[in-house]
This record gives structure tokens, C-alpha cells and sequence, in this order.
């Protein structure tokens, strides 16, 4: 078997695994997801590892036949971008699992259901990025819905079904809207190369403006529902808010990504000319995306609605970067997507810990934590300062590449965006003061710092967070040529400098 299909097939065959176990025993249950995720997440690495970076176009390439009535095929390969959001995902999976190891004690479903839910979600993550085919595309982005409406509406807490509800009914309808532009593309593919959904062959498509404008806007809103941009994202703060920190950690970590992703993929490559049309309307939203959650995550009091609206605020980073239409801005965007991932499951872990221990998610009331429980205090507080671009962590590097990427060809969006840079150090700084700094607030005198679990969890993420601070480069290799190349088949090239006076 190729090496995606097996990285994909590895957790569907433990969930069947899992389902068979005894459901009392749930440390069993517990150990055995456990296992099977840091498997994946070896054949993950094994892939990165043998990428080459020197190599253009997909690798790790298969195909076969499955529905040809209709052209479609089993299909998947992967390039640098797709790589590196795929790595993001099976090395999450393994930390969420053993830092929310009792998250699943109380839902309204089974120990067993919650870990069969993790693992079935883990294929659809691994599939929707590896997947060349866009009708298998499709089934993956659409399958994805339903481990996480469970893992919300069965596991989570307060308003928890109605946000489950909501999350699926914007999916379902950006999902609607997608299939509909599918099935032009596919009306468009038979009568001018045969029926194919070779999203290679597909990007050779000569379509007509109006048409194309069309089409494009069928993909886009379904990806900016997903991302989420503004104004499409206001199921994202109420599903944050109710989900359990695992679950928002995989939702915000990495199936947000779906969206800026397929922006990259799909809405950039397969309609340049709507792309360049569109442009200036997607860099405006990108902008107003940047200043508003930045705004609203500031008057937050609810910790994880702070996190939800810093997302919002960095995916309209993404956006910009994606949009600016040059090398720089893409690789800046699609390393923005990787440390986004890890600083975001930096920050929702340590704010689930909190929350378990202090019984409260209100900031206010977790006054003076520096002093009690210190190893969780600094972990949240490194999760924060990547969250705003400190210089020395990963978030930096990216956010510096998309900037500088965007002022090359849309500079006065550029400075505009760079506001929220202060913004985010209002919304990071203050939080940290009221929770972590000052008195010690009545009832958390005796809270337990992290324990050995905890600590094995949150390790490797501050250890990611700061060795790509340092030293992006091998993220940067995998993710430039394909960056490169994505400028190149949409028809952008990167602006010329200016020398001296040249105008």
C-alpha cells in the first residue's frame, strides 16, 4: 500500500480496534488510541523525512479507478504544502489525546465512542489534505462534519448542541455552494478534456470570465465558512466556547486549515483570472478580519472566547498572505497555517487545565497562577507570546513573511494589517496579567501545578513553538517550492524590487 493510504487507514483500523474493546475498561481504551495515534504520527514523519524537496509537483502519488462512469478516482498525493498540514495533523492527534486524557468521562456518549470519533476524524483530516481527486476531496471536506458535530454536541459543555448545530449548518450550506461550483467544473471538464477530476488536469480548463467568477465564489465562500473569515465566521467563537480543549484544539488546529488550504489549492489554482478579480474584495476582508477579532478578543472575559477571536485575527493573516499573490506572502501564509496549529493547541490546552482546575473559565479568576502553579503559568505564557508574533517564536516568522510578502504588491493593506500586531499585544498582555501576575485570587491558593501527563503533553508543542522561532528553515524547504509553484500556475510572478529612484 502507498504510504498515504496506509497513514490513512491506520486509524480507521484502530477505531475498528477500539470498537471491539470492552467499554468498561477505559484505560485500556484510553492507552490503545494513544498508540495507534503516535503510529500514524510515526508514518507522518517517515513521510517528511523521505519528501524531497528538490522535486517539483506531487509525490507520494497513487491512483485507481473507482467510480469511472463518471471519472472519479481514488487519488491522493501530496506536495510541500499539503506535507506540512498533514504532519501538523497526525502530530496533534497524539498530544490532544494525552493531554485530555479524561475529557471524555462525562459526555453523553460512551469513553469508546469519543476515541472511535478521534481516530475516524484523524482519516478525514489526513484524506482532505492528501487528496488530488476534488470529488474525493469533497467526500473527505463533507466527512469531516460529522466526528466533530458528536465530538461538540456529545462531549462538550454548556450551550454544546446548539453550537454543534450551528457549526454544521454553515458547513453544510459553504458545502452546498461547493458542490454546485463541482458540478460546473465537471460539465466544463467533459466537454473539453473528457470527465476527470484531476485537480492537475482541471487547473487546464479554459473557462470563461462570468463562469469562472462563478465557480470561484461557489469555493470560496465554502472555504471562507470554513477558514473562518469575516464575516462567515461567527459559528467559531460559540463552538470554541462549548467544545472540550481537545476537540477545539483539532477544530482550530487543524480543520480551520481546510479552508485557507483550499484556498491555496482550489480557489487559487483551478480560476486564476477570478482570483485576480476577486482579490481586492478578499484582501479588504482579510484586513477587516485582522482589526475585528483582534478588537473583540481584547474585551473578551471568557478565556476561550479569547482564543477563538485571536484565531479569527490570524486567519485573516492567512488569508492575506494567501491573496497578496506572491511567493513570499504564500510560504508566510502556509507557515502561518503550522504555528497557528501549535500555538493555538499551546493555548487551549493550558486554558483547559486552568478551567479543570479553577472550575471557571472567567480570566479574572485566575489571579496570581505564577505564584502556585508556575510550570502551567509559563507554559500558558510562552503559548501567548507565539500567539503575538514575539520575536524568537514561530508565529513571528510567518507573520513577518506575509507582511513583508503583502507590501510588495498591496502595501497601504499591509500597513494596515500591522495594527494588529498591537491590537494582539493587548489581547495577549492583559490576560496574562489578570491570570497569571497579581494577588492570588481566593480559591486558587491551593490549585496543583501540571502533572508528569500534562507536562509529556505540552512539551513537545513549546519545544515546536521555539525551535521554529529559531530555526524555520526546514519547514520553510518543504514549503517554498510549492509555494513557488502555486505563484507560478495561477499566472502571478512576484513584483520587481526597486532600486534607488526607480519608480
Amino acid at each position: 500500500m502507498n504510504l498515504l493510504t496506509s497513514m490513512g487507514a491506520l486509524p480507521l483500523l484502530g477505531a475498528l480496534l477500539i470498537a471491539f474493546l470492552p467499554a468498561v475498561n477505559t484505560k485500556l481504551i484510553k492507552q490503545a488510541a494513544f498508540v495507534i495515534s503516535l503510529l500514524v504520527a510515526g508514518v507522518g514523519i517517515s513521510a517528511a523525512l523521505g519528501f524531497d524537496v528538490n522535486k517539483s509537483g506531487f509525490q507520494y502519488v497513487e491512483k485507481y479507478s473507482w467510480i469511472p462512469a463518471l471519472g472519479i478516482n481514488y487519488q491522493l498525493g501530496v506536495d510541500g504544502i499539503s506535507l506540512i498540514l498533514i504532519l501538523l495533523s497526525v502530530i496533534l492527534v497524539p498530544i490532544v489525546i494525552l493531554a485530555g486524557w479524561n475529557e471524555s468521562e462525562n459526555g453523553r456518549f460512551s469513553v469508546k465512542t469519543f476515541y472511535v470519533l478521534i481516530l475516524i476524524l484523524e482519516t478525514m483530516m489526513i484524506g482532505v489534505f492528501a487528496a488530488t481527486d476534488l470529488f474525493l476531496f469533497y467526500v473527505f471536506f463533507e466527512a469531516m462534519l460529522v466526528p466533530v458535530y458528536f465530538l461538540i454536541g456529545g462531549y462538550g459543555t454548556g450551550a454544546r448542541q446548539a453550537a454543534a448545530v450551528k457549526f454544521l449548518l454553515y458547513s453544510l450550506f459553504g458545502g452546498l455552494l461547493m458542490l454546485a461550483s463541482i458540478i460546473g467544473i465537471f460539465v466544463i471538464s467533459g466537454n473539453q478534456i473528457g470527465r476527470t477530476f484531476d485537480i492537475e488536469a482541471l487547473s487546464n480548463l479554459q473557462i470563461d470570465s462570468t463562469t469562472q467568477n462563478f465557480l470561484f465564489l461557489g469555493f470560496f465562500i465554502a472555504f471562507a465558512i470554513k477558514a473562518p473569515l469575516w464575516p462567515m465566521h461567527t459559528w467559531l467563537p460559540d463552538a470554541a466556547k462549548s467544545a472540550t480543549p481537545g476537540t477545539s484544539v483539532l477544530l482550530l488546529g487543524v480543520l480551520d486549515k481546510v479552508g485557507t488550504f483550499g484556498m491555496i489549492r482550489y480557489c487559487v489554482e483551478l480560476f486564476p483570472e477570478a482570483s485576480k478579480t476577486f482579490t481586492p474584495l478578499i484582501i479588504t476582508l482579510s484586513v477587516i478580519s485582522i482589526l475585528y477579532g483582534a478588537f473583540l478578543a481584547i474585551g473578551q472575559k471568557d478565556i476561550k472566547g479569547l482564543i477563538a477571536f485571536t484565531s479569527i485575527s490570524h486567519f485573516g493573516f492567512i488569508t492575506l498572505g494567501i491573496f497578496a499573490m506572491t511567493t513570499q506572502g504564500n510560504s508566510g501564509a502556509t507557515l502561518y497555517m503550522l504555528n497557528h496549529g501549535f500555538s493555538t493547541a499551546a493555548l487551549f490546552l493550558t486554558a483547559g487545565w486552568m478551567i479543570s482546575r479553577r472550575g471557571s473559565s472567567t480570566i479574572s479568576e485566575f489571579g496570581g497562577l505564577q505564584r502556585v502553579t508556575p510550570i502551567l503559568a509559563w507554559s500558558f505564557f510562552i503559548a501567548g507570546m507565539s500567539s503575538l508574533a514575539l520575536p524568537g517564536l514561530s508565529s513571528f516568522v510567518s507573520e513577518f513573511l506575509v507582511l513583508v510578502g503583502t507590501y510588495t504588491r498591496y502595501p497601504v493593506a499591509a500597513i494596515i494589517a500591522t495594527f494588529g500586531i498591537i491590537l494582539a499585544a493587548l489581547y495577549i498582555l492583559i490576560p496574562v496579567q489578570k491570570a497569571l501576575h497579581g494577588p492570588t485570587t481566593p480559591g486558587n491558593e491551593n490549585l496543583p501545578d501540571l502533572n508528569k501527563r500534562e507536562i509529556a503533553a505540552i512539551a513537545p508543542v513549546i519545544a515546536v513553538i521555539i525551535a521554529l522561532g529559531f530555526y524555520p528553515k526546514p519547514a520553510l524547504d518543504i514549503i517554498n517550492p510549492a509555494a513557488q509553484a502555486t505563484i507560478t500556475k495561477a499566472g502571478f510572478s512576484d513584483p520587481a524590487p526597486v532600486v534607488g529612484g526607480d519608480k
